[in-house]
């Protein structure tokens, strides 16, 4: 183990799916590991037992954690530079403004960012206010393949994007937000003013998802681009219309097909083209992209990929479809009026 004695000091809350050294989604640690400009130093977590566990999985990595059950304590003691928030939601207003007022340089927040907009202003209010970096837990705007397809479609691939329709989306607060901020990156990160949507028949879950099901709906940007949102559809997927041409992306972008209109004609090229994607050869490569990108953001006064203004608009659109489904599907003007409307956090965690 060697430890960069020069690295920012990071503190990461609620830690019960860090606990093992397989890299993967929601797994900041494994994310934090190959990054030797950031080092973890102490973890807050109300289960003793979760604190050792994550202490005996990563001590090869950065020797003795300090581990808390006193999530202030932990900042007035530790003093870090970066908080890495994987609480439960319901905790993730408290748990960023304390970290800001406490001075931290920069913070990561587990997606979905809260349980209302009223939290979510506050979080964006406070990194905002005090100029620090956010990283929002919306981990595929980091994909190398991802980022490729919408720089390709910035760059014109398909002429002026006029519409982004989005196939497999599952809970529209909690699992949506993933959707949300690819669409919009596709259509150049514009604002969010209308919404509309119905919300699927909550009764035939039984579990958690009553609270967030999923639904159909529709978001109109002020470029002129329109978002589509559909349950169907398998696994994630995205078709981007433009005036050029068109863009079929697969599998999690692990594939992507591009039609060119032909000259003269509204007509599509009877083959398309298989772009091709970078590979990623690390495992979980999105979440050292992650943190690469917040350390960069923090060392030089700057933004990360998925930082405040993006962060408040793919938020938006979730509790803006429930607003119009509790209209009956009428159109909504964004920003939504109500922001105590509360979708429930997700039964995870020691009651983090």
């Amino acid at each position: 183990m060697a430890v960069n004695s020069d690295a920012l000091r990071v503190a990461i809350a609620g830690c019960h799916r860090q606990v093992q050294a397989t890299p993967g989604g929601h797994n900041w640690a494994s994310g934090f590991a190959p990054v030797p400009e950031a080092n973890v130093v102490a973890i807050f977590d109300r289960g003793a037992e979760t604190r050792q566990q994550f202490q005996d999985t990563w001590r090869d990595t950065w020797g003795n954690i300090a581990a808390y059950d006193d999530y202030d304590k932990m900042l007035a003691e530790i003093k870090p530079d970066i908080v890495c928030v994987s609480t439960r939601q319901t905790y993730h207003a408290e748990h960023v403004e304390k970290a800001i007022a406490a001075g931290v340089r920069g913070v990561i927040v587990e997606k979905p960012l809260s349980t209302t907009l009223e939290e979510a202003d506050r979080i964006l209010a406070a990194c905002r206010d005090a100029g620090v970096p956010l990283a929002n837990g919306t981990e595929l705007r980091w994909s190398r393949q991802y980022q490729a397809l919408i720089s390709m479609l910035r760059e014109g691939a398909i002429g002026e994007v006029t519409s982004v329709l989005m196939f497999g989306v599952t809970e529209l607060v909690n699992h949506g937000c993933h959707w949300y901020d690819l669409a919009l990156g596709m259509a150049g990160d514009a604002e969010p003013v209308w919404a509309s949507a119905i919300i699927d028949d909550p009764s035939e879950w039984d579990d958690w998802r009553r609270e967030d099901p999923h639904g159909r709906g529709w978001v109109g940007l002020d470029n002129g681009v329109k978002l589509a949102v559909l349950r169907e559809g398998g696994s994630r997927a995205f078709t981007v219309l433009g005036t050029a041409g068109r863009l079929e992306i697969f599998n999690e972008a692990a594939q992507a097909y591009l039609w060119k209109t032909n000259p003269g004609s509204r007509s599509l090229s009877e083959m398309p083209t298989l772009v091709p994607l970078p590979v990623d050869t690390a495992p979980w490569a999105r979440g050292s992209a992650i943190v690469l990108d917040l350390v960069n953001a923090v060392r030089t006064g700057g933004k990360t990929m998925c930082d405040v203004e993006e962060t408040r608009r793919l938020t938006e659109i979730g509790f803006a479809f429930h607003a119009s489904h509790q209209l009956g599907g009428a159109r909504v003007d964004m920003p939504i009026m109500d922001r105590t409307l509360r979708i429930d956090s997700r039964p995870w965690g020691n009651l983090q």
